[in-house]
């Protein structure tokens, strides 16, 4: 499994749980953005920078996202991809997106976008708090326990 983060977007909390547990894991992290971000110094951690336009972090992403592979991102029509990839999507705020419920969510953004073309002010998303970070901390590590039980075990040595 390859972890990668939609990251221009990402609250710096959520960054930090994905680089601790890439270290504790191993699995490979990379975060692709529009500008350049630090990161810790890592075999298994890497940092995209693409190109400033609309959506390049997003292209980029699903262009190379293999079944597997999570993603993190808020972006509904990313996720979208992603999940058509048969790779699994979760938002910072540990929302789990799949083929049981993209379709539903993708329509729901597609209605604001509209209403907001309209001009109806429909609001932004509540600020990101602790509930948050604890529903993704959740289920990141659920997400990564199951990965680690579809991965092959190493064979015993017979010694």
């Amino acid at each position: 499994m390859h972890i990668w983060v939609d990251a221009d977007a990402c609250p710096a909390v959520i960054k930090d749980m994905l680089f601790r547990a890439a270290a504790r894991t191993g699995l490979p992290l990379t975060l692709v953005a529009n500008q350049f971000l630090r990161t810790p110094s890592s075999p298994t951690i890497r940092m995209i920078q693409v190109p400033g336009g609309f959506d390049e972090a997003d292209k980029y992403i699903a262009d190379r996202v293999q079944p597997g592979d999570l993603v993190i991102t808020a972006d509904i029509p990313l996720a979208a991809a992603v999940v058509e990839r048969d790779a699994q999507a979760l938002s910072p705020r540990g929302e789990c997106y799949g083929k049981e419920n993209i379709r539903q969510l993708l329509d729901m953004r597609n209605f604001m976008d509209t209403l907001r073309s309209t001009g109806v002010d429909t609001g932004g998303p509540p600020a990101f708090g602790q509930a948050d970070r604890q529903a993704f901390a959740r289920q990141l590590d659920k997400l990564l326990l199951a990965a680690a039980r579809r991965r092959p075990k190493p064979p015993e040595s017979s010694h």
